[in-house]
């Protein structure tokens, strides 16, 4: 490996909730590791994906997604995201294209402008969701980007099916500084196979619960038994906030949890490669989302 060559930095990958950024982390790696679902504001934590190449490796931040904060929680969760900004050599703002309407726009424009503001290093800009918009939509909504931050190249892609993620991978290692790899070549992520597996399961109460639940909701590995090397037994509790929420989960006679269970368990034996048999509670903490200490418990502030 010619070192001199070789390039290296921390991406920040930012934008609005659901505009794809944890999709577009899961493919730069090949594989799962952030939990995607078509509600808003799913990522609470700072993910940390590593994508390395022959000439390069970039250590890949998904962050949660801007939006204007309300309870303690979420402002947490734009505290993360506006710190990565701070932390990185090259910033990667991703949007939806396909949701983008002028009226939302219009919306968002003071709130973004504070966001550009705050960023000092190169920038691109991922319109995501090609697939769902005709191509000549592109063209003024890279006008109104381009009419309020200088970014050095705006590239259009699908995350989910991977059209222009070469182009938009080759753009932002041009603009990475040139340094040592810091990672093997066969590690994707520092995050641990518990915080997956956390995420993992919170991914199905997403998929599965309505309404306010999955907002309300967070996920504590309680034990993690691996002395067994042919099959993992996984203790887990889910925490809720009210009683209500709490028997939407459970479902009626066990269903949904029995659902949810099942449906994390297939995805943990391929995160694992072994059998895994995975125990759910669900319990009660009152208003944890607004509350500092139970929020640093669950490592969220």
């Amino acid at each position: 490996m010619n070192q001199e060559s070789y390039r290296s930095g921390v991406v920040a990958i930012i934008g609005p909730p659901n505009a794809g950024k944890s999709t577009l982390l899961n493919h730069l790696l090949g594989q799962k590791i952030a939990i995607v679902s078509n509600k808003p504001q799913t990522t609470r934590n700072r993910i940390l994906g590593i994508v390395t190449g022959d000439n390069y490796q970039m250590i890949v931040l998904d962050t949660p997604g801007l939006h204007k904060a309300k309870d303690l929680m979420n402002k947490e969760m734009m505290k993360v995201a506006l710190e990565s900004l701070g932390e990185a050599d090259l910033v990667l703002f991703i949007d939806d294209s396909a949701g983008l309407s002028e009226k939302l726009l219009k919306k968002r424009e003071e709130e973004y402008q504070q966001y550009f503001s705050n960023i000092k290093v190169p920038t691109l800009l991922a319109l995501n969701k090609i697939d769902l918009i005709k191509p000549e939509q592109l063209l003024p909504l890279t006008k109104w980007y381009s009419d309020r931050h200088d970014f050095d190249a705006v590239i259009p892609i699908s995350a989910l099916k991977g059209a222009g993620t070469d182009t938009l991978v080759e753009e932002m290692v041009s603009r990475l500084p040139e340094g040592p790899k810091y990672y093997p070549d066969d590690i994707p992520t520092d995050a641990s196979e518990r915080f997956i597996v956390a995420e993992i399961i919170r991914e199905k109460i997403f998929r599965l619960t309505r309404e306010e639940v999955p907002y309300s909701t967070a996920v504590v590995i309680d034990s993690f038994d691996e002395s067994n090397p042919s099959s993992v037994v996984i203790h887990a509790t889910i925490v809720v906030e009210r009683s209500t929420q709490k028997g939407i989960v459970i479902g009626h006679r066990g269903q949904m949890l029995a659902t949810i269970r099942k449906q994390a368990t297939a995805d943990i034996v391929h995160l694992l490669g072994c059998k895994a048999r995975l125990q759910l509670w669900v319990k009660i903490r009152k208003n944890w989302t607004d509350n500092e200490h139970i929020l640093r418990e669950f490592g969220l502030s």
